[in-house]
């Protein structure tokens, strides 16, 4: 399997390039040159494997330049009780009892491994394969990233003890849960730099992707990526929409629906790969937070990037994004990969002006591929959490309330909706108390995390200042090649 640019570069190379250049030279983001599908015959025989062998049957058609042996022994080593705190790795829970029909309400718990957030499930995997692959040619990566909450932590953990990776991490300073920057800043591990960017994500992602479009400086430091951009993260992540699937037991091709909580649109767009490679997905619910840009695509068929001084400060900050990145991936499938077209409108994006598909065949191509959306508010959060607690005796976070809310509006008679869960609830104590009246529980390893000591650095928003704090902390540590 060779890959491409949605942008239109062609052989960007295999699994490993991929994995390790992050951005395409172009711009664009890696694209398969062909998406397997699987019948439904074939899903379905699946469904007593472990969630390590589930995700090697999913992700093995993709990755054809790691042998088979070791590519299960990477997922074995990867999906295991001990990280996950499950057998099951992502149960899923329902939400009440399903109805007579066969519908109802389940909840894909995500949030079991190292920083109790969905993002772990990728990331370890990247930690896995980024020490595997760096190992076989004898190279080193230098991780730069960005994140709105969760993907920093989660990242960071990963990566823990890798002595072939360092990880530069930005957060918008002051725009993450107390717990969230404890996660992150309480980490000393010499490979892990952590810069609070005075701005809000869109503009800690800009600047992940304006050094990247320095090809001079990303080759002499090895710049690697770990957000959704990287192919790897998305591709692993899709294998949890297979396993919710399977643990229902319904019949061979029947549907599902998926609601999920949306912000830079790598989870959703995971899902969306799922249902293109034949997972029985009907519809694929978009929930955003106040920051409703998708919200507004899917309901009106423009996409509008919002400006970093019209994202709002919300209850389920890990959604505070105005530009979601791998919403592009999704517009280059529903062109049939029509890297021109897509790279015209990134340019559009780029210079301010919208996406609009109204009244054209993309737009129709859009209602047919099973997406929808629906926002929520602050109040919308507090309520559901307090309902789901009431009814169900289950404590959520507020962007799984986002998941769950939106979903509900969705759900449809005879047909399973799976929300996935984004964090555990003790991420975010205050909004969790202020909707019950009590803390969460936490897991008894991130007791008093809050008054750690904290090592992090504050920078500007501005792309030298970056580079040359990348430069200083890699001088005498990693030689440059």
């Amino acid at each position: 399997m060779k890959y491409v640019s949605t942008r239109g570069m062609q052989d960007l190379g295999s699994f490993s390039d991929v994995l390790l250049s992050g951005l395409a030279p172009d711009g664009g983001l890696a694209m398969p040159q062909r998406i397997p599908t699987f019948t439904p015959a074939q899903i379905g025989a699946w469904r007593g494997l472990s969630y390590a062998d589930l995700a090697f049957e999913v992700m093995r058609p993709f990755i054809s330049d790691i042998p088979e042996d070791d590519l299960r022994r990477l997922l074995r080593a990867t999906y295991t009780e001990e990280a996950f705190h499950s057998e099951a790795i992502t149960p899923l829970t329902p939400l009440g009892e399903a109805g007579p029909d066969g519908g109802g309400l389940f909840l894909l718990e995500l949030s079991n491994g190292p920083s109790l957030a969905f993002k772990d499930m990728a990331m370890q995997f990247l930690g896995h394969v980024f020490e595997y692959v760096l190992e076989a040619r004898d190279e080193r990566l230098n991780i730069l990233g960005a994140t709105s909450g969760d993907t920093g932590s989660a990242a960071e953990y990963a990566m823990l003890g890798k002595a072939r990776v360092n990880v530069f991490m930005l957060s918008p300073h002051g725009r993450m849960s107390a717990f969230q920057q404890a996660q992150m800043f309480s980490l000393h591990d010499d490979n892990i730099f952590n810069i609070a960017l005075q701005g809000v994500f869109d503009d800690c992602q800009d600047l992940v992707k304006a050094v990247n479009a320095d090809a001079d400086f990303k080759a002499r430091y090895d710049l690697g990526a770990v957000n959704s951009i990287n192919w790897a993260r998305v591709l692993a992540q899709a294998v949890y929409y297979f396993r919710a699937y399977l643990t229902l037991n319904l019949p061979d091709g029947q549907e599902a629906d998926f609601s999920v909580p949306s912000g830079n649109f790598g989870n959703v767009f995971a899902g969306y790969l799922a249902r293109s490679m034949g997972l029985p997905v009907g519809q694929l619910i978009v929930a955003t937070n106040e920051n409703d840009v998708l919200n507004d695509f899917f309901t009106g068929g423009v996409y509008h990037v919002r400006p970093a001084e019209q994202v709002a400060m919300t209850s389920s900050p890990s959604m505070d994004i105005g530009k979601a990145s791998n919403f592009e991936r999704y517009l280059y499938l529903i062109t049939g990969s029509d890297a021109p077209q897509t790279h015209g409108w990134w340019q559009d994006v780029g210079e301010g002006r919208p996406v609009d598909l109204r009244g054209t065949a993309h737009w129709d191509a859009v209602q047919a591929s099973g997406l929808k959306s629906g926002r929520s508010t602050h109040t919308d959060r507090l309520n559901t959490i307090r309902r789901v607690d009431r009814e169900h005796g289950r404590l959520i976070d507020p962007h799984t309330a986002d998941g769950v809310l939106i979903g509900e509006r969705y759900q449809r008679p005879g047909v399973p909706m799976i929300c996935l869960e984004t964090a555990l609830p003790a991420k975010f104590e205050e909004t969790v108390q202020e909707a019950v009246g009590r803390l969460p529980e936490r897991p008894a390893r991130f007791e008093g995390i809050e008054g750690a000591p904290k090592r992090f650095e504050v920078l500007p928003n501005d792309v030298q200042t970056l580079k040359d704090f990348i430069t200083e902390r890699l001088a005498g540590k990693l030689a440059p090649t």
